[in-house]
Order: C-alpha cells, then structure tokens, then sequence
C-alpha cells in the first residue's frame, strides 16, 4: 500500500472551483467565530523516522507486566498465538461481508461454524453470526422479546453490567419498550419481586445476567410461572462460565446472549470484541442479524450461504428485525479459533482453574480479615474494605491491578486461568501494608 499523499495546492482550488467557492475561508464563513477551534497547539512536523523514535518513547512508559484481577466484563484469559495468525490472513482479514457465497465460502463456513459452538456452549436450537457486543446483544434480545410477545414493557434486573444498562435504555427509549427494574438484595436479583411483577402478564420478557455484574452466580427457577404468564426468559451469559455450569437451556431460558470477548479476543482496553445471540428455533425468524447455513451445491458438495437476513439491507426497512444490527465477522472468527484450538476438555480446564483461583483467593483474603460478599460465585467476587482507594493503591505498588472498584469499600475481583497460585499469595502478601 502507499504512502499517504497529501492534497495539493492545485487540487484544493479545483475542489474549490467545483463548489463555486474562492478560498477555504470562504467555505467555513458560515459557521460563527465563537464555535471555531483558536489554537490546537500542536508541536512542530517531524520526519516519519522522528515520529517513530517519539511513540517508541511514549510506549515504553506503558507498564505492561502487570498482574491482572480486573473483571467486571472483560477478562483476561489465556489466547494461543495460533489465533492472531489465523485470523490476521489476509482472506479473513480483509474480508468486509458475504453477499456473493460463491466467492466467500471460507467466512461463511466460519459462521456456520461459531453458530454451532454457541448452540452446543448454550443448549439453544439456532444462533446468529454475532452483533457488536454483549450490551447490543441484550438489547437486541429485549426488542426481539417486544416482538414475539407484542408486549411493550420488559422485566430488567439491576444486577446486570452498568454499561450493558445504559445501552438498553437507549434502545428501549427510542421504541417505546417501558423498563422496569429489579432491586438487586445481597448482590443477586430479587427473584420474589421479580415473580410477583410476572404475575400481571404484563411483561414481554424478563432479563437477567448469571454470573451476574457482581459475580454471583443466579438461581433462575421460573419455568412455570413464566409459562403461565407468556413472559420469555433472556439470559445474558459469561460465555467461558458454560465450561462449568449448566446450560441455559436446561433452566428455560428463551433467548441467550452475550459477549465473546472471553473467547480468544483480547481486552483491548474495552474493545473491538464481539456478542452472541441464541433462541428456541419457534423465534428464529425473529432473530437479527445473519444466520448462515449449510446445503449441498448442484454438484452435491457441502456449500454455505446466508440462509435467513433479516437486516434493512436485504429486506423491506419496515420488515427488518434490526436496522442497525450486523455480525463482528472478525472477532467471531477469532471465537471460533480459540474452541477449536482449546477444544472441549482445554475449555473446562480452562472454567476450572478460574473458577478454583478465585474460591481461592476468596478464602485467602477472608483468612487476613477480608470478607467476600457473594454467597455463590464463579470467577469474580466482591470484597469488602475499609478504604477502596488505599486498598488498591497498596496492591498497585506490587504491580498488581486488585480489581474494579464499584464504590468506597466494595471492590470487584475476577481471576481467570491466567492466575497462578504465586500471583494469589503476592496479592494477598501485598495487603499486609493495608
């Protein structure tokens, strides 16, 4: 690829003759003095091997040898180099979206492919080729819910990630979906509260996170009541916490959604990463985004396909089950590498080691004093201090990032395989100081 050319004086005032326009001045009269930017005070230009030397400089003050116990929805987890290879091939990598299959059977089969492990991971019938993240997936979830029920008024619990929250309430708002959410007693959903709302038969759906925001792991156990009431049940997931707990198809859930992030994509400090959405195959066609299928070809080879889009862009605006839903192809394919390379037995271990890490360390901080605040947990926890800020401060000076603070004396802890039980003594050593 080459260098980028900057525009010429020349081009500028072709540009400008082209709009009837004498000068740039001219073409930004109109907007006031008050509103213009003064002074961007920006350093002098460098030469590209400068610049180079500049960010090399800026990059070594980065600390990256740190020791991770950050949650509270992205995780750390281990990712063979085997899938930044893969998914870095310039067919994969290059590769914006499928509308011709003959030409795109490779990006294709790797859908085919995610869909079935997310339906293998979940228990569900059907899943699409992804959404943006987990926060869109639970609020495509919800609307596709308003859909299948033509109910406008949704059962949130209060216990699900802040961020994914935010999002819901703007799609809500925008549709008219009305929220109604539920306290959250002792870090878990108030699921007595949350049977008597259903009883209204008000409700399109109710959604709740297991593990939730807080880690703790959430006794859904409202096949019957849900029945009765026509209300479905959405479930957001830790995709990496199936390798150890039951699927959401075994406690009825409807709809199951996600994010992949703990599937072979690194943090990123937040982002790209990608989500997942999964149903019953009675609310396929209202599920959004793509679903890719496999069949035959005339010649009776395996072949692949878009089988079912229900996105804006290939149907009637009005008849779209989403407007601004697509697929993270890229970071599905990552997904889907990393199961494949970790394989079954890899993923359990993998669900495991951070569910044992974190119970624990549990138990080693409650041995200096420091209680944990979930009753029932998977990887992440709450503790609970005298002084968050100082807390973490401390473990800091060790190098050790302690966790997420939620307010002045809980903190969020996650631990994943990628904690040895070295790295549980030293954060725990590294308290003494508190």
């Amino acid at each position: 690829m080459q260098n980028f050319l900057a525009l010429t004086d020349e081009n500028r005032e072709q540009m400008l003759e082209s709009i009837s326009m004498s000068s740039i001045e001219e073409l930004f009269d109109k907007i006031p003095q008050e509103a213009r930017v003064k002074d961007f005070n920006l350093f002098d230009a460098l030469s590209e091997m400068q610049v180079q030397k500049e960010v090399k400089a800026l990059a070594k003050k980065n600390n990256v040898e740190t020791i991770n116990f950050l949650g509270a929805g992205v995780y750390n987890h281990f990712i063979s180099a085997c899938v930044g290879q893969v998914a870095q091939r310039f067919e994969f990598l290059t590769a914006y979206t499928p509308y011709q299959p003959e030409i795109s059977q490779g990006t294709l089969q790797v859908m085919y492919e995610f869909q079935s492990m997310i339906c293998n991971l979940t228990g569900m019938d059907i899943s699409n080729a992804s959404v943006y993240d987990g926060a869109s997936a639970c609020a495509e979830g919800i609307l596709m819910a308003s859909r299948i029920t033509k109910r406008s008024k949704v059962l949130v619990s209060d216990a699900i990630n802040p961020e994914y929250k935010e999002v819901i309430k703007t799609y809500a708002n925008a549709i008219g979906i009305e929220l109604d959410f539920i306290d959250v007693i002792e870090l878990q959903t108030d699921f007595e509260a949350v049977k008597n709302k259903i009883k209204s038969n008000e409700y399109a759906c109710v959604l709740i996170q297991t593990p939730n925001y807080f880690g703790t792991i959430e006794d859904i156990n409202l096949t019957e009541i849900l029945e009765s009431s026509k209300t479905l049940l959405v479930v957001c997931v830790d995709i990496s916490s199936l390798s150890v707990l039951k699927a959401p198809s075994e406690y009825s859930a409807d709809i199951v959604v996600g994010d992949i992030q703990p599937l072979g994509i690194s943090m990123s400090f937040g982002g790209p990463h990608g989500g997942f959405m999964a149903c019953k195959e009675k609310f396929m066609r209202q599920l959004p985004g793509r679903i890719a299928g496999r069949t035959l070809d005339i010649e009776g080879n395996q072949a692949f396909t878009l089988t079912i889009q229900t996105r804006e862009q290939h149907i009637k605006r009005e008849k779209a089950t989403s407007n601004i839903c697509s697929n993270q192809a890229l970071m599905a394919l990552c997904a889907t590498l990393y199961l494949t390379l970790i394989g079954e037995k890899g993923f359990k271990q993998a669900g495991w080691l951070s569910a044992q890490n974190a119970h624990q360390l549990s138990q080693m901080l409650l041995n200096k004093g420091i209680k944990t605040l979930n009753k029932d947990f998977y990887n992440e926890f709450v503790i609970e201090v005298d002084n968050a800020d100082e807390f973490l401060a401390n473990l800091k000076g060790n190098n050790i990032i302690g966790g997420f603070k939620l307010d002045e004396t809980r903190i969020l802890v996650a631990t994943t395989e990628m904690n040895c039980e070295d790295e549980l003594k030293l954060y725990c050593s590294s308290i003494l100081l508190y």
